[in-house]
């Protein structure tokens, strides 16, 4: 066993300050770094000279979303590759379709899962990690691509204006603080009415009695969905039209020919085996839905089924830390953009495993590709649609250098008949159970 037990002694600071002063260019550093900020002192001009935004292939895109203050970047990514193939089919440019719509049964049906999972882990004692993880985390806006289409198929999609925006859809904070109360509260009822013994039927009806109250908070906060709605829309080339009295579910399975389980999620995160099927259980929320799995294998397999499936005239939903190497303003994704490394004169790299592993890199927000530019068989650079509103890159479109891609891209949704051989071997193995807590959760 390796272990030191010793403070920061007095002689320890005067070699950290005789150490820092032998140098007169690092107080000159020093000084940039604080008047200016860490990444814009070790931005490189230099890696934004070959990031034109010219593409070799390049979807035909209209106006960006904007998910605002909300976390609600998986929802936005799917419906945003949906309305692609929208309004191409319908020469709408701008179409968009209800988040907010999805959003509400998103959080009703997280409320409910929580209920469920509560009632199943009432035995174990709140300071069990999979117990404190559930009450950690009873119900947020955040979510993966499986959840959205799970979703879709189940509740259907409406156009935005059948039920617009609100403050707390744009704004989620507040709801999310009510609701996180009210789970926790009511978690701590069901678990005390199983510790008194009471029966399946009653803990039933105290379950439905709790989502009548969540429904209404949910309606409060973003208003009440609709059961049937008019469509009505004048195309590009100015022809109206107007289909009436039509039902969220009758509107997704006329507008779009879409069958989720046609895709699959391939993955890089190689703190995992690669060649294995990983299923998260802990956010497979929706039981008859389709449950939130990961084809985990090389990083190349993700480019070539996306590259493929661009080909082929459609978007391409993909996860990444978004956070990392990024200029949010400029809209720029680069491995190299920032030199942190040599403005510190230290070794600050980390592998995308060992990131991963460490919690340093995380799948923390989803976005669409619609664009990439290949050279001579090699793909150079991407054109990503955000959903952050049009005043963030080029009208809210980004542009992801190669490098970036390889190092903070961790998913992609792509059709699997873009699959390689051995990466279609993977989805017939038995799926390997993820903790609530792992890397790619």
């Amino acid at each position: 066993m390796h272990a030191t037990n010793r403070d920061i002694s007095e002689s320890d600071l005067e070699e950290f300050q005789k150490e820092y002063g032998k140098s007169k260019i690092e107080r000159v550093v020093a000084r940039a770094v604080q008047k200016n900020g860490i990444a814009a002192t070790s931005e490189d001009y230099e890696a934004q000279k070959n990031l034109v935004r010219v593409f070799s292939l390049e979807l035909e895109t209209g106006k960006v979303s904007n998910q605002k203050n909300s976390g609600r970047c998986w929802l936005f990514a799917t419906l945003n590759t949906m309305r692609q193939q929208y309004a191409v089919k319908y020469k709408v440019k701008d179409f968009e379709l209800s988040e907010n719509y999805n959003s509400f049964y998103d959080r009703l049906e997280k409320a409910n899962h929580f209920y469920e999972s509560v009632i199943t882990t009432a035995s174990l004692p709140f300071s069990n990690r999979t117990v404190k993880n559930l009450f950690d985390f009873p119900d947020d806006d955040g979510g993966q691509w499986a959840n959205a289409a799970a979703l879709v198929e189940k509740y259907g999609v409406v156009p935005k204006a059948a039920m617009p925006e609100t403050f707390n859809s744009e704004k989620t904070s507040e709801v999310s603080e009510v609701l996180a109360r009210k789970l926790r509260k009511d978690g701590v009822s069901l678990r005390k009415l199983i510790a008194e013994g009471k029966t399946d039927k009653i803990l039933e009806t105290t379950k439905k009695g709790f989502l009548v109250e969540i429904y209404r908070i949910l309606v409060y906060a973003f208003g009440e969905p609709p059961v049937n709605f008019d469509f009505e829309y004048r195309n590009d080339d100015k022809q109206y039209f107007n289909d009436r009295n039509i039902t969220p579910k009758e509107f997704f399975e006329k507008y779009f020919e879409w069958d989720f389980a046609d895709y699959v999620c391939l993955s890089n995160a190689p703190d995992h085996k690669l060649n294995e099927l990983y299923e998260l259980p802990s956010q497979g929320y929706i039981h008859t839905g389709l449950q939130v799995t990961f084809a985990n294998t090389m990083i190349d397999s993700l480019k070539t089924a996306t590259i493929a499936q661009l080909k082929d005239g459609e978007a391409v939903w993909f996860g990444s830390d978004v956070g990392k190497d990024s200029n949010r303003k400029l809209g720029v994704l680069s491995a190299k953009l920032y030199k942190k490394s040599e403005l510190f004169d230290i070794d600050l790299n980390l592998s995308k495993s060992d990131r991963l592993r460490t919690g340093d890199g995380t799948v923390s927000h989803a976005m669409a590709i619609v664009g990439v530019d290949i050279v001579e068989g090699t793909p150079i650079k991407w054109k990503v649609e955000n959903s952050w509103g049009d005043k963030y890159g080029e009208k809210g479109y980004f542009i992801m250098s190669d490098d970036w891609f390889e190092q903070h891209v961790y998913e992609v949704i792509v059709k699997k008949q873009y699959l390689n051989e051995n990466d279609g071997k993977i989805l017939s193995k038995q799926a390997i159970k993820m903790d609530p807590w792992d890397s790619l959760a």
